[in-house]
């Protein structure tokens, strides 16, 4: 491999972080597959970080984007009214969010995550008249500084350059059995001695992405609903909003398009980015049970939340996750990934821990001395996969593959992934 990145590491800010995981020049991309520019050809089990749901280059979603730009429709319209805003607005309403049962109105945020995330603080904030939030730990909500005080991650934290203020950081439920974490929200709550102010919101992941992934990692499905229904039980008990964080495992990636749904709840405010824009485009909206719309107008905004191409390639993807029964899909791939992992993973050697839902999964490496991920990483990207590292001390592989993955593209890259730390703990 002949790989010139010498432009990248010369002018390019030190502050590049995947690139340096994966040193390849990538120039095509197709389905579940990656290409470089010596003609190496990579399975995709990262996928943007969750913002490729259905892969590089969807045809369908391709498709709606060309015809658009051969029109010549408006592609910046800031918040005006539009053609393409308005195809989108009907059709999430009426075959996303009423087709479940659920009552939202949507605010359109900007293109990432965290401008997702800082609407939904500014909101609660606004609403309760309360300062303070609870998040969980283990929990990666965003980098700028409202999203970034609800993370915990410490390197992340590092970059922030000011005190962090107004989150109460809460033991995710699976950090200490003998906790019951409902009930230490509660304590902090109702103590008087707690020296914690009552939240205007807790904010969570059902399901935690960058954390671990998965929120409660040893314990059953049915315990992790209960302690989702409880969290909804005490939003309500105390006036609290829930505040439900979709943005990497939304969009079907759990086997449902919201993760709440499979503990049928309803969050009072759920953001939401990465593949709602269908294609990798950049697209994320706040939802708002409609009771909560106190905005003044321009109160929050952003020169980018009018973005029509997003509008349009998120309505595509939106098609293409209904027609192709993609969240059946998942839940029937899920089966696949999960017999891998118990029968190929766990029985290498008996310190790997995996877990998961969906098409995200884990395989932990924490018991293990060294900096073994890094190493699998490196030995699966040699051998044509590329992987994420995650959690605490990075030691989580996260396998994240596109939702429509060909079968025999998920069994190889699940094979790679085997044979990579096998190779590892065998030089070891």
């Amino acid at each position: 491999m002949n790989t010139d990145t010498k432009t990248f590491e010369t002018y390019e800010s030190e502050v590049r972080s995947y690139c340096r995981n994966f040193p390849a020049v990538f120039t095509t991309a197709k389905g579940s597959i990656l290409s470089d520019e010596d003609g190496r050809q990579y399975i995709d089990f990262f996928c943007g970080a969750g913002a490729l749901n259905y892969g590089h280059n969807n045809p369908y979603i391709k498709k709606r984007i060309i015809d658009y730009l051969e029109q010549d429709g408006v592609l910046h319209a800031m918040d005006m009214y539009t053609a393409p805003k308005r195809a989108f607005i009907e059709y999430f309403e009426n075959e996303i969010i009423r087709a479940r049962g659920l009552d939202y109105k949507i605010q359109f945020v900007g293109p990432t995550g965290t401008n997702a995330v800082e609407a939904a603080l500014k909101l609660a904030r606004k609403v309760k008249k309360r300062t303070n939030v609870f998040a969980l730990m283990g929990a990666f909500h965003g980098m700028t500084l409202g999203s970034i005080a609800l993370t915990t991650d410490a390197d992340s934290r590092a970059g922030a350059g000011v005190p962090l203020y107004n989150v109460t950081h809460i033991p995710a439920p699976y950090m200490f059995p003998a906790l019951d974490t409902v009930d230490y929200m509660e304590r902090l709550i109702t103590d008087d001695h707690s020296g914690v102010e009552k939240p205007a919101a807790i904010v969570l992941e059902t399901t935690q992405a960058d954390g671990e992934p998965a929120l409660l990692r040893r314990r059953e499905m049915a315990e992790e609903e209960a302690v989702v229904h409880r969290v909804r039980a005490l939003c309500d008990k105390y006036d609290i909003l829930m505040v439900v964080d979709d943005v990497q495992v939304g969009c079907a990636r759990t086997g449902w398009f919201f993760s709440f749904e499979r503990a049928g709840i309803r969050p009072d405010i759920v953001t939401l980015s990465k593949s709602i824009g269908g294609y990798g485009m950049p697209f994320a909206v706040t939802l708002l049970k409609p009771e909560l719309d106190i905005w003044k107008p321009g109160e929050h905004n952003g020169t980018f939340r009018g973005y029509q191409l997003s509008l349009v390639a998120a309505k595509a993807g939106l098609e293409y996750m209904l027609n192709e029964h993609v969240e059946a899909g998942v839940r029937e791939r899920e089966k696949t990934v999960a017999k891998f992992m118990r029968e190929e993973i766990e029985t290498i050697d008996s310190r790997i821990e995996t877990r998961g839902i969906g098409l995200l999964w884990g395989v932990d490496f924490g018991k293990f001395e060294g900096d073994i991920s890094k190493k699998v990483l490196d030995e699966a990207f040699r051998n044509g996969l590329i992987v994420e590292r995650v959690g605490r001390g990075n030691a989580v592989i996260k396998v994240m593959p596109a939702l429509n993955v060909p079968a025999e593209t998920l069994e190889k890259g699940l094979h790679i992934l085997a044979d990579a730390i096998r190779t590892v703990l065998a030089a070891e």
